[in-house]
């Protein structure tokens, strides 16, 4: 947050220091010329930059998807996860105690995702295209667990809550 009313505050003082100053290039003949963009140009281009600043730090900080519970099956939790681009659902709910079977059907042709990554279970699983891959653990303790492709740059939680909180 402090770097973005930094580069605010730096955006409204050079477009006020521009408007004080006018800025000037250098001619042939070793004289400068003034050279002044109009002020709703100014605007429109800070502006501009403000809205590209808001739906970078939207994107980032704020576009993240609802956790979903896993269904019980038997005594598995169980739950399909879409790799396209990213994990869909990317959060998961599940409870201590009970295996958890991630179902990861993979759509996404790209190398990144081919690999899914549970660390924290020491689960290292390929995942074919156009095919659904199971992943079974089981979860001992509440907390929230991160699983990530091979590149670290598709990521996902597991939230595993006690059957008390649930």
């Amino acid at each position: 947050m402090t770097f973005l009313l930094t580069l605010l505050t730096t955006l409204i003082l050079s477009t006020t220091t521009a408007l004080a100053a006018p800025q000037t290039a250098e001619t042939d003949e070793g004289k400068f010329n003034t050279i002044e963009q109009p002020l709703p140009v100014k605007l429109g281009v800070t502006a501009g930059g403000i809205a590209l600043i808001g739906l970078e730090l939207w994107w980032f900080l704020g576009s993240k998807t609802q956790a979903q519970q896993a269904t019980e099956n038997a005594e598995i939790q169980e739950i399909e996860i879409t790799v396209d681009g990213g994990y869909n659902p990317d959060r998961i709910v599940v409870e201590a105690g009970k295996t958890v079977r991630l179902n990861f059907y993979r759509k996404d042709p790209s190398s990144c995702v081919e690999q899914v990554i549970l660390p924290d279970f020491k689960r290292s699983i390929d995942l074919k295209i156009n095919d659904t891959t199971p992943v079974e653990f089981t979860p001992k303790e509440p907390g929230i667990y991160s699983f990530h492709c091979g590149m670290n740059m598709v990521r996902g939680e597991i939230e595993v809550r006690s059957a008390r909180d649930r």
